[in-house]
């Protein structure tokens, strides 16, 4: 693994600190030494130590036989518990796997959270090359996409695709946020019309086609009202 690019400024709160640690694992890096988790966190190593014995002692990371830190079992009884409280993540991953298995393209469902779209689940194609975003990841809302424009619509932001959105029920992008993504985006609501989010399937420009993204909304709207949730 590459040397990770240096941190900007880290946060005062000791809090935060302890949270940006937790963020630096990923799918891509699911291990870090310390030395990487400096790098990317730009925290010296005496406090990252203090954190990662903390979070050691209470069973979120764990240090494996090379010296690497790396996720340990506590999150997934929070994980068991989110998913309990949220049933609509239960609805919507028969959803997002169908829309992705008859599209070919990776579907991922956002919601608005303050400033941010935040990935609540989501179902990659099994391509090499492909639009990938985890779970739980953020991205702020004014980065645009297909995604952010239906987000900020309906909860009252502004976003100057709101008339296209109003008249035709959906949104599609290209090249917005990302040069060589495209993406289309639904809304998602209840049966009584209250807005949870936005249903997104994404993909490189090049196999995208005004086609391909009216199929993938016909595809992604059926499969919803199959689900319970609004037209």
């Amino acid at each position: 693994m590459a040397n990770p690019a240096p941190a900007t400024k880290p946060p005062s709160g000791v809090l935060d600190r302890a949270l940006l640690v937790l963020a630096c694992l990923t799918n891509d890096r699911p291990r870090l030494h310390l030395r990487e988790l400096a790098a990317l966190t730009g925290l010296d190593k005496a406090t990252l130590l203090r954190i990662l014995g903390t979070y050691i002692a209470h069973g979120y990371l764990r240090r494996e036989p090379d010296g690497r830190y790396a996720p340990g079992p506590a999150p997934l009884r929070l994980a068991a518990l989110y998913a309990a409280t949220r049933d609509i993540t239960a609805r919507l991953m028969p959803v997002l796997q169908a829309v992705m298995e008859r599209t070919g393209e990776s579907a991922a469902f956002y919601e608005r959270d303050g400033d941010d779209r935040l990935c609540l689940c989501r179902v990659n194609a099994p391509r090499s090359l492909r639009h990938q975003v985890e779970t739980g990841e953020r991205l702020p809302l004014s980065a645009g996409g297909a995604a952010a424009h239906v987000l900020l619509a309906g909860t009252g932001g502004a976003t100057p695709l709101a008339g296209e959105l109003q008249h035709q029920g959906w949104l599609s992008t290209a090249g917005e946020r990302d040069p060589g993504l495209a993406s289309i985006a639904i809304p998602v609501r209840e049966n009584d019309g209250t807005f949870l989010g936005a249903l997104v399937v994404s993909g490189p420009i090049s196999r995208q086609s005004a086609e391909g993204f009216a199929e993938a909304r016909a595809i992604a709207s059926a499969l919803l009202r199959e689900q319970g949730f609004g037209d």
